[in-house]
């Protein structure tokens, strides 16, 4: 048996001590921070689970757009939403179904599908959204309903798409001078910079500013001269 001395003793004496006061802590701490760890890995191999599926029935839905498939961009685009909401894949498959459903006709669907965007996207989605729901009821004349879903503005790069709507809407209402106001607003925002080029390159950033803007004079124009 080892012998130890008496200053080994104390000490040996007073770890004892130590681990019968907070030896139970100690384990608690450990076992929480493992249980932790645990927790962390299985949430991000269950997210890389889930990303994965949804790109599998993202690509169903894709395929369902080219072919003008309906009933499966119908059946895709629910099952995102609802089993794989919490991906980027569902804001991308509702924004596409919408215009599907909204090209054939059914302006019902394709509203549920972009409020739930609205409702549930990120940022430039949720903005882009917003302004798509907005043509819908144009569309359908529900102006208020539409300036609704315009109000409280959006982020770069947008603002001058919200305010040439606003214009639509006000115009589409009779209301003139709410309308060349919009209208001169969003030719302001445009010569800021604010829409148009986005993603592209300089010439055709400059061309797509180009031809937004004469479109925006042209409805200014129609609207005829300022009281």
């Amino acid at each position: 048996m080892a012998t130890y001395d008496l200053e080994e003793q104390e000490q040996i004496a007073e770890i004892k001590a130590w681990w019968k006061q907070y030896g139970n802590l100690v384990v608690a701490i450990v076992t929480a921070a493992s249980i932790g760890v645990i927790a962390w890995q299985g949430w991000n191999w269950y997210q890389r689970g889930q990303a994965a599926k949804a790109s599998m029935v993202y690509g169903v839905l894709q395929k369902a757009v080219a072919d003008q498939d309906l009933q499966r961009v119908k059946a895709a685009s629910g099952e995102l939403l609802e089993k794989f909401g919490g991906t980027a894949y569902a804001p991308l498959a509702a924004l596409s179904a919408a215009k599907v459903m909204f090209d054939a006709g059914d302006a019902k669907t394709a509203k549920l599908q972009l409020l739930w965007v609205v409702d549930h996207g990120e940022h430039e989605l949720r903005d882009l959204a917003r302004l798509r729901v907005a043509a819908v009821l144009l569309d359908e004349k529900a102006y208020d309903e539409a300036l609704r879903q315009l109000e409280g503005g959006a982020g770069a790069g947008f603002s001058t798409l919200y305010l040439n709507m606003r214009g639509d809407l006000f115009s589409a209402q009779g209301k003139k001078s709410e309308a060349r106001e919009a209208y001169q607003g969003a030719l302001a925002r445009l010569d800021q910079g604010d829409a148009g080029g986005k993603g592209k390159n300089t010439l055709q950033a400059s061309q797509a500013n180009a031809a937004y803007r004469e479109v925006l004079q042209l409805k200014l124009d129609a609207l005829g001269e300022g009281s």
